[in-house]
Protein backbone atom coordinates (compact mmCIF):
# COMPACT_ATOMS: atom_id res chain seq x y z
CA UNK A 1 0.00 0.00 0.00
CA UNK A 2 1.53 3.66 -1.10
CA UNK A 3 0.39 5.90 1.81
CA UNK A 4 1.03 9.95 1.15
CA UNK A 5 0.75 12.63 4.39
CA UNK A 6 0.67 15.94 3.12
CA UNK A 7 2.57 18.64 5.31
CA UNK A 8 5.62 18.38 7.74
CA UNK A 9 3.77 19.65 11.29
CA UNK A 10 2.73 17.88 14.27
CA UNK A 11 0.05 16.52 12.46
CA UNK A 12 1.69 15.03 9.48
CA UNK A 13 4.35 13.83 11.26
CA UNK A 14 2.04 11.92 13.84
CA UNK A 15 -0.20 11.02 11.22
CA UNK A 16 2.98 9.34 8.71
CA UNK A 17 4.46 7.58 12.07
CA UNK A 18 0.79 6.00 13.07
CA UNK A 19 0.23 5.06 9.26
CA UNK A 20 3.90 3.60 9.48
CA UNK A 21 3.50 1.80 12.73
CA UNK A 22 -0.38 0.41 12.10
CA UNK A 23 0.80 -0.65 7.93
CA UNK A 24 4.63 -1.50 8.45
CA UNK A 25 4.39 -2.52 5.28
CA UNK A 26 2.99 0.55 3.08
CA UNK A 27 5.13 2.85 1.45
CA UNK A 28 4.62 5.96 3.99
CA UNK A 29 5.55 9.04 2.08
CA UNK A 30 5.57 12.46 3.57
CA UNK A 31 5.14 15.65 1.47
CA UNK A 32 6.35 19.14 2.82
CA UNK A 33 6.11 22.40 1.22
CA UNK A 34 8.94 23.88 2.28
CA UNK A 35 12.70 23.49 3.37
CA UNK A 36 11.53 23.03 7.33
CA UNK A 37 10.17 20.32 9.22
CA UNK A 38 7.91 20.84 12.78
CA UNK A 39 7.69 24.79 12.52
CA UNK A 40 5.13 25.54 14.97
CA UNK A 41 6.84 22.66 17.55
CA UNK A 42 10.01 24.48 17.26
CA UNK A 43 8.26 28.06 18.37
CA UNK A 44 5.22 26.74 20.64
CA UNK A 45 5.57 27.54 24.25
CA UNK A 46 8.76 29.98 23.93
CA UNK A 47 10.22 27.16 22.34
CA UNK A 48 9.55 25.23 25.58
CA UNK A 49 6.70 23.23 22.97
CA UNK A 50 3.61 23.10 24.90
CA UNK A 51 2.74 19.54 23.92
CA UNK A 52 -0.99 18.67 25.64
CA UNK A 53 -3.18 19.83 28.30
CA UNK A 54 -3.35 17.77 31.45
CA UNK A 55 -7.41 18.39 32.17
CA UNK A 56 -8.40 15.76 34.48
CA UNK A 57 -11.47 14.82 32.12
CA UNK A 58 -12.28 14.23 28.77
CA UNK A 59 -15.36 16.62 28.97
CA UNK A 60 -12.95 19.62 30.39
CA UNK A 61 -10.35 18.58 27.59
CA UNK A 62 -13.14 18.96 24.77
CA UNK A 63 -14.28 22.51 26.17
CA UNK A 64 -11.43 23.88 24.85
CA UNK A 65 -12.69 23.70 21.07
CA UNK A 66 -14.61 26.37 20.51
CA UNK A 67 -14.94 24.22 17.16
CA UNK A 68 -14.85 20.56 16.74
CA UNK A 69 -15.73 20.11 20.82
CA UNK A 70 -18.17 17.38 20.11
CA UNK A 71 -15.98 15.33 17.81
CA UNK A 72 -13.30 15.74 19.84
CA UNK A 73 -14.63 14.69 22.66
CA UNK A 74 -15.01 10.81 21.04
CA UNK A 75 -11.59 11.51 19.70
CA UNK A 76 -9.99 11.92 22.79
CA UNK A 77 -11.51 8.88 24.30
CA UNK A 78 -9.56 6.30 21.60
CA UNK A 79 -6.39 8.93 22.10
CA UNK A 80 -5.81 11.13 24.62
CA UNK A 81 -3.94 13.47 26.65
CA UNK A 82 -3.09 10.97 28.59
CA UNK A 83 -1.97 8.92 25.73
CA UNK A 84 0.21 11.61 24.25
CA UNK A 85 1.87 11.88 27.24
CA UNK A 86 2.76 7.59 27.75
CA UNK A 87 3.27 8.10 23.65
CA UNK A 88 6.38 10.68 24.36
CA UNK A 89 7.78 9.16 27.79
CA UNK A 90 7.50 5.53 26.60
CA UNK A 91 10.10 6.94 23.49
CA UNK A 92 12.66 8.56 26.31
CA UNK A 93 10.87 12.35 26.19
CA UNK A 94 9.41 12.87 30.37
CA UNK A 95 7.00 15.82 30.45
CA UNK A 96 5.36 17.55 33.55
CA UNK A 97 2.33 19.77 33.82
CA UNK A 98 2.03 23.16 35.49
CA UNK A 99 -0.12 24.19 37.48
CA UNK A 100 -2.03 25.71 35.19
CA UNK A 101 -2.22 22.28 33.51
CA UNK A 102 -0.20 23.16 30.95
CA UNK A 103 2.10 20.27 29.61
CA UNK A 104 6.05 20.51 28.60
CA UNK A 105 9.16 17.99 27.98
CA UNK A 106 10.76 17.77 31.56
CA UNK A 107 13.91 19.44 29.21
CA UNK A 108 11.96 22.42 28.95
CA UNK A 109 12.86 22.37 24.87
CA UNK A 110 11.00 22.26 21.78
CA UNK A 111 14.14 20.05 20.51
CA UNK A 112 13.01 16.95 22.33
CA UNK A 113 10.15 16.83 21.18
CA UNK A 114 11.15 17.45 17.36
CA UNK A 115 14.09 14.81 18.00
CA UNK A 116 11.62 12.04 18.72
CA UNK A 117 9.12 12.91 15.98
CA UNK A 118 11.87 12.85 13.31
CA UNK A 119 14.52 9.89 14.92
CA UNK A 120 10.48 7.94 15.27
CA UNK A 121 9.88 8.78 11.40
CA UNK A 122 13.09 7.47 10.41
CA UNK A 123 13.05 4.36 12.03
CA UNK A 124 9.94 3.28 10.60
CA UNK A 125 11.41 4.24 7.39
CA UNK A 126 9.25 6.85 6.02
CA UNK A 127 9.85 8.99 3.49
CA UNK A 128 10.33 12.89 3.87
CA UNK A 129 10.57 14.92 0.63
CA UNK A 130 10.65 18.64 1.24
CA UNK A 131 9.87 21.55 -0.88
CA UNK A 132 7.38 19.67 -2.67
CA UNK A 133 3.75 21.83 -2.46
CA UNK A 134 0.95 19.83 -3.73
CA UNK A 135 -0.66 21.51 -5.77
CA UNK A 136 -4.10 19.15 -7.09
CA UNK A 137 -5.01 16.49 -6.16
CA UNK A 138 -7.14 14.26 -8.83
CA UNK A 139 -9.39 11.66 -7.75
CA UNK A 140 -9.09 8.19 -10.33
CA UNK A 141 -8.87 4.50 -9.66
CA UNK A 142 -5.70 5.93 -7.78
CA UNK A 143 -4.97 9.19 -5.80
CA UNK A 144 -2.76 11.18 -7.60
CA UNK A 145 -0.85 14.21 -5.84
CA UNK A 146 1.11 16.49 -8.10
CA UNK A 147 3.97 18.11 -6.90
CA UNK A 148 6.97 20.18 -6.58
CA UNK A 149 7.54 23.51 -7.28
CA UNK A 150 6.34 23.58 -10.90
CA UNK A 151 3.23 21.37 -9.91
CA UNK A 152 3.61 18.88 -12.98
CA UNK A 153 5.69 16.19 -11.13
CA UNK A 154 3.31 13.15 -9.85
CA UNK A 155 2.68 9.90 -8.11
CA UNK A 156 -0.13 7.71 -7.30
CA UNK A 157 -1.49 6.59 -4.14
CA UNK A 158 -3.75 4.05 -2.30
CA UNK A 159 -4.56 6.48 0.61
CA UNK A 160 -3.26 9.90 1.12
CA UNK A 161 -3.51 11.97 4.93
CA UNK A 162 -4.11 16.20 4.05
CA UNK A 163 -2.17 17.50 7.61
CA UNK A 164 -1.40 20.27 5.99
CA UNK A 165 -2.00 22.94 8.40
CA UNK A 166 -4.50 25.89 8.08
CA UNK A 167 -4.69 28.21 5.67
CA UNK A 168 -5.57 32.24 6.08
CA UNK A 169 -7.04 32.59 3.09
CA UNK A 170 -10.14 30.85 1.35
CA UNK A 171 -8.15 30.21 -1.77
CA UNK A 172 -5.70 28.71 -0.29
CA UNK A 173 -8.06 25.49 0.14
CA UNK A 174 -9.71 25.38 -3.07
CA UNK A 175 -7.36 22.63 -4.15
CA UNK A 176 -10.01 20.51 -1.38
CA UNK A 177 -13.01 22.49 -2.38
CA UNK A 178 -12.86 21.49 -5.82
CA UNK A 179 -12.93 17.80 -5.13
CA UNK A 180 -16.37 18.37 -2.89
CA UNK A 181 -15.77 18.96 0.19
CA UNK A 182 -17.41 22.52 2.16
CA UNK A 183 -14.77 24.80 3.57
CA UNK A 184 -15.38 26.98 6.07
CA UNK A 185 -14.29 30.51 5.37
CA UNK A 186 -11.02 30.38 7.47
CA UNK A 187 -10.47 33.44 10.06
CA UNK A 188 -7.60 34.06 12.43
CA UNK A 189 -8.15 32.57 16.00
CA UNK A 190 -5.60 33.05 19.25
CA UNK A 191 -4.90 36.64 18.70
CA UNK A 192 -4.25 39.56 21.27
CA UNK A 193 -5.90 42.86 21.58
CA UNK A 194 -4.91 46.55 20.00
CA UNK A 195 -5.90 49.04 22.21
CA UNK A 196 -4.01 52.34 20.53
CA UNK A 197 -5.70 54.80 22.90
CA UNK A 198 -5.27 53.80 26.08
CA UNK A 199 -3.10 54.99 29.56
CA UNK A 200 -2.09 51.18 29.21
CA UNK A 201 1.65 51.36 27.57
CA UNK A 202 3.32 52.38 30.39
CA UNK A 203 2.32 49.25 32.26
CA UNK A 204 3.09 47.17 29.59
CA UNK A 205 4.87 43.90 31.28
CA UNK A 206 1.98 44.09 33.57
CA UNK A 207 0.30 40.81 34.63
CA UNK A 208 -3.00 40.14 36.81
CA UNK A 209 -3.21 36.73 38.47
CA UNK A 210 -7.40 36.32 37.31
CA UNK A 211 -9.42 38.95 35.35
CA UNK A 212 -12.41 38.57 33.51
CA UNK A 213 -12.80 39.96 30.03
CA UNK A 214 -16.39 40.48 28.39
CA UNK A 215 -17.00 41.70 24.60
CA UNK A 216 -19.44 44.58 25.27
CA UNK A 217 -22.77 43.88 23.87
CA UNK A 218 -22.14 40.40 23.71
CA UNK A 219 -22.14 36.99 25.59
CA UNK A 220 -18.37 36.56 25.19
CA UNK A 221 -16.86 36.31 28.30
CA UNK A 222 -13.00 34.57 29.35
CA UNK A 223 -11.44 34.33 32.68
CA UNK A 224 -7.66 33.88 33.48
CA UNK A 225 -4.53 36.00 34.01
CA UNK A 226 -3.89 38.90 31.42
CA UNK A 227 -0.94 40.80 30.36
CA UNK A 228 -0.59 44.73 29.51
CA UNK A 229 1.98 44.75 26.37
CA UNK A 230 3.18 47.71 24.89
CA UNK A 231 -0.41 47.12 22.27
CA UNK A 232 -3.01 46.60 24.39
CA UNK A 233 -3.54 43.09 25.97
CA UNK A 234 -3.03 39.84 25.84
CA UNK A 235 -2.54 36.93 28.23
CA UNK A 236 -4.58 33.27 28.42
CA UNK A 237 -7.88 35.61 29.55
CA UNK A 238 -7.61 37.11 25.88
CA UNK A 239 -6.58 34.52 24.12
CA UNK A 240 -9.03 32.56 25.32
CA UNK A 241 -12.21 35.19 24.31
CA UNK A 242 -10.74 35.94 20.73
CA UNK A 243 -10.71 31.53 20.61
CA UNK A 244 -13.91 31.89 21.35
CA UNK A 245 -15.54 34.84 19.60
CA UNK A 246 -12.86 34.19 16.31
CA UNK A 247 -15.83 34.29 13.83
CA UNK A 248 -17.72 37.18 15.46
CA UNK A 249 -14.64 39.48 16.27
CA UNK A 250 -13.70 38.77 12.06
CA UNK A 251 -17.72 39.97 11.39
CA UNK A 252 -16.90 43.40 13.66
CA UNK A 253 -13.56 44.22 11.73
CA UNK A 254 -11.77 43.89 15.07
CA UNK A 255 -13.17 47.35 15.99
CA UNK A 256 -15.01 46.40 19.48
CA UNK A 257 -15.08 47.57 23.19
CA UNK A 258 -13.99 45.30 26.10
CA UNK A 259 -14.96 45.36 29.71
CA UNK A 260 -11.90 44.22 31.96
CA UNK A 261 -13.02 42.98 35.58
CA UNK A 262 -9.29 43.50 36.83
CA UNK A 263 -9.91 41.68 39.81
CA UNK A 264 -11.69 38.32 38.45
CA UNK A 265 -14.63 38.83 41.20
CA UNK A 266 -18.13 39.22 39.30
CA UNK A 267 -19.73 40.34 42.26
CA UNK A 268 -19.52 43.96 42.38
CA UNK A 269 -20.67 44.31 46.23
CA UNK A 270 -17.97 41.52 47.43
CA UNK A 271 -15.35 44.18 45.12
CA UNK A 272 -17.01 47.27 47.65
CA UNK A 273 -16.81 45.01 50.51
CA UNK A 274 -13.21 43.90 50.36
CA UNK A 275 -12.47 47.85 50.08
CA UNK A 276 -14.25 48.52 52.75
CA UNK A 277 -12.74 46.01 55.41
CA UNK A 278 -9.50 47.83 54.37
CA UNK A 279 -11.34 50.81 56.47
CA UNK A 280 -12.24 48.58 59.44
CA UNK A 281 -8.58 47.24 59.79
CA UNK A 282 -6.70 49.77 58.69
CA UNK A 283 -8.19 53.03 58.49
CA UNK A 284 -5.40 55.32 59.05
CA UNK A 285 -3.13 53.22 56.19
CA UNK A 286 -2.72 55.52 53.20
CA UNK A 287 -4.47 53.51 50.32
CA UNK A 288 -1.04 53.63 48.13
CA UNK A 289 0.40 51.73 50.88
CA UNK A 290 -2.44 48.98 51.23
CA UNK A 291 -3.32 47.23 48.42
CA UNK A 292 -6.53 44.92 48.82
CA UNK A 293 -6.37 42.86 45.97
CA UNK A 294 -3.93 41.00 44.31
CA UNK A 295 -2.60 43.81 42.15
CA UNK A 296 1.10 45.10 41.22
CA UNK A 297 1.97 48.51 43.02
CA UNK A 298 2.23 50.53 39.76
CA UNK A 299 -1.41 48.83 38.58
CA UNK A 300 -3.20 49.96 42.36
CA UNK A 301 -1.27 53.00 41.58
CA UNK A 302 -3.70 53.93 38.37
CA UNK A 303 -6.59 52.86 39.92
CA UNK A 304 -6.12 55.43 42.73
CA UNK A 305 -5.27 58.24 40.03
CA UNK A 306 -7.95 57.37 37.54
CA UNK A 307 -10.27 57.15 40.64
CA UNK A 308 -9.53 60.72 41.69
CA UNK A 309 -7.74 59.67 45.02
CA UNK A 310 -5.04 61.33 46.33
CA UNK A 311 -2.21 58.91 47.41
CA UNK A 312 -1.92 59.88 50.47
CA UNK A 313 -5.28 59.69 51.40
CA UNK A 314 -6.23 57.81 54.77
CA UNK A 315 -8.27 54.48 54.22
CA UNK A 316 -10.68 56.05 56.76
CA UNK A 317 -11.24 59.06 54.82
CA UNK A 318 -12.78 57.58 51.72
CA UNK A 319 -16.27 58.46 50.72
CA UNK A 320 -18.60 56.34 49.02
CA UNK A 321 -18.08 57.97 46.12
CA UNK A 322 -14.38 56.85 46.32
CA UNK A 323 -15.52 53.73 46.72
CA UNK A 324 -18.12 53.67 43.77
CA UNK A 325 -15.13 55.34 41.41
CA UNK A 326 -12.90 52.28 42.35
CA UNK A 327 -15.37 49.38 42.44
CA UNK A 328 -16.34 50.56 38.82
CA UNK A 329 -12.73 50.67 37.69
CA UNK A 330 -12.10 47.30 39.53
CA UNK A 331 -14.75 45.54 38.31
CA UNK A 332 -15.79 47.45 34.26
CA UNK A 333 -12.89 49.47 32.97
CA UNK A 334 -14.08 49.78 28.98
CA UNK A 335 -11.34 49.63 26.09
CA UNK A 336 -11.90 50.37 22.70
CA UNK A 337 -10.14 47.58 20.78
CA UNK A 338 -9.12 48.59 17.31
CA UNK A 339 -7.18 45.55 15.35
CA UNK A 340 -5.21 42.62 16.52
CA UNK A 341 -1.86 41.32 16.60
CA UNK A 342 -1.06 37.55 16.49
CA UNK A 343 -0.04 35.61 19.38
CA UNK A 344 3.67 35.15 18.72
CA UNK A 345 4.63 32.77 16.34
CA UNK A 346 1.11 30.38 17.04
CA UNK A 347 -1.03 31.53 13.86
CA UNK A 348 -4.23 29.75 14.32
CA UNK A 349 -7.16 29.76 12.19
CA UNK A 350 -10.62 28.64 12.36
CA UNK A 351 -11.95 27.13 9.72
CA UNK A 352 -11.30 24.94 7.28
CA UNK A 353 -12.50 21.64 5.98
CA UNK A 354 -16.12 21.11 7.26
CA UNK A 355 -16.58 18.16 9.67
CA UNK A 356 -19.83 17.58 7.67
CA UNK A 357 -17.55 16.65 4.77
CA UNK A 358 -15.51 13.57 6.44
CA UNK A 359 -16.72 10.70 8.19
CA UNK A 360 -16.54 10.88 12.31
CA UNK A 361 -15.09 7.77 13.09
CA UNK A 362 -12.40 7.34 10.82
CA UNK A 363 -11.49 11.39 9.57
CA UNK A 364 -11.97 9.91 6.01
CA UNK A 365 -13.45 12.49 3.14
CA UNK A 366 -17.05 11.40 2.39
CA UNK A 367 -16.71 12.62 -1.21
CA UNK A 368 -12.87 10.82 -2.21
CA UNK A 369 -12.41 7.51 -1.10
CA UNK A 370 -8.97 6.86 0.80
CA UNK A 371 -8.57 10.50 1.30
CA UNK A 372 -8.21 11.56 5.41
CA UNK A 373 -7.39 14.63 7.07
CA UNK A 374 -5.89 15.43 10.05
CA UNK A 375 -5.02 18.74 12.29
CA UNK A 376 -5.52 22.29 11.55
CA UNK A 377 -6.97 21.72 7.87
CA UNK A 378 -10.08 20.49 9.81
CA UNK A 379 -12.57 23.10 11.60
CA UNK A 380 -10.98 22.07 14.89
CA UNK A 381 -9.70 24.45 17.09
CA UNK A 382 -8.67 25.28 20.65
CA UNK A 383 -7.65 27.76 23.13
CA UNK A 384 -4.04 28.85 24.17
CA UNK A 385 -2.55 25.76 26.68
CA UNK A 386 -1.55 22.87 24.27
CA UNK A 387 -5.19 22.21 22.94
CA UNK A 388 -4.42 22.16 19.12
CA UNK A 389 -1.06 20.30 19.42
CA UNK A 390 -3.44 17.46 21.29
CA UNK A 391 -5.93 18.28 18.25
CA UNK A 392 -3.32 17.31 15.97
CA UNK A 393 -1.72 14.20 18.27
CA UNK A 394 -5.47 12.88 18.37
CA UNK A 395 -6.42 13.23 14.66
CA UNK A 396 -3.00 12.58 13.40
CA UNK A 397 -2.99 9.36 15.23
CA UNK A 398 -6.52 8.27 14.04
CA UNK A 399 -6.04 8.93 10.26
CA UNK A 400 -2.77 7.50 10.20
CA UNK A 401 -4.57 4.26 10.77
CA UNK A 402 -6.59 4.40 7.74
CA UNK A 403 -9.93 2.88 9.26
Amino acid sequence: MRIAVIGGGAAGFFAAISAKTHHPKAEVVLFEKSNKLLSKVRVSGGGRCNVTNAQPSLKQLADGYPRGDKLMKQLLQRFSNTDTIKWFESRGVPVYAQADTRVFPTSDNSQSIVDVLMDEAAKLGVTIMLNSPISRIENARDIWLYFGSEGTAKKAFDKVIVACGGSPKLDGLNWLSSLGHIIEPPVPSLFTFNIPHSDLAPYMGLSVPAAIVTVEGTKLKAEGAMLITHWGLSGPAVLKLSSFGARLLAEKKYDFTVLVNWVGEQNHQRVWDTLQSSVTSNPNKQVQNLRPFELSERLWLRFLVKAEIALDKRWGDLGAKHFNRLTSLLTNERFAVKGKTTFKEEFVTCGGVSLSSIHKSTLESIHVHGLYFAGEILDIDGITGGYNFQAAWTTGFLAGQLG
